[in-house]
This record gives structure tokens, C-alpha cells and sequence, in this order.
């Protein structure tokens, strides 16, 4: 992958939902809610705090995250599109 994260913000690749529901109806694309799931690609080094030392980041590549709905800026690496948001921007991670 040609893109390295810088601070505190994380690449993250988008999981995709289920395309049927708990009865058996089938979604249609114009219907589906973006996921708020996804893996951690890629993490920066963190933030510095006050005096230069940095901060460790909580996050992990290949970790499983829930963000906002809104969270994040939409890129596209390597011709897959992926989000890179703050690390405060994640929810928490799926065990």
C-alpha cells in the first residue's frame, strides 16, 4: 500500500453489510445505509502531547471498529476506496 497515515488518524476499509434480512428480503443498493464497521489498515504514529512525547494509539492494524455515520473523509489507494479519520472519530473496537 503506497499511503502511511500521519498522527493520529487511521485508514480504515468499510465492512459491507448483509445484503438480505433476518426474513430473507434482499436490500437493494439504493436502499442500503453505508456500514459504520470496519478493519484498521493502517495507523499513524499518534499525536504528540504538550511536551513532544508521543501519544500510543489505541488502535491496531487489522482491528474491527465501529465509527460515526458521518465520520471520516472517503479516499481512493490503490483503485479501493477506503476512509481515513482522527482516532477520536472511532466508537470503539469489536472484540
Amino acid at each position: 500500500m503506497a499511503f502511511k497515515p500521519l498522527h493520529d488518524r487511521v485508514l480504515v476499509r468499510r465492512v459491507e453489510s448483509d445484503e438480505k434480512t433476518a426474513g430473507g428480503l434482499i436490500i437493494p443498493d439504493s436502499a442500503k445505509e453505508k456500514p459504520a464497521e470496519g478493519v484498521v489498515v493502517a495507523v499513524g504514529a499518534g499525536a504528540r502531547d504538550d511536551d513532544g512525547d508521543r501519544i500510543k494509539m489505541d488502535v491496531s492494524d487489522g482491528d474491527r471498529i465501529l465509527f460515526g455515520k458521518w465520520s471520516g473523509t472517503e479516499i481512493t489507494v490503490d483503485g479501493e476506496e477506503l476512509l481515513i479519520m482522527k482516532e477520536s472519530d472511532i466508537l470503539g473496537i469489536i472484540a
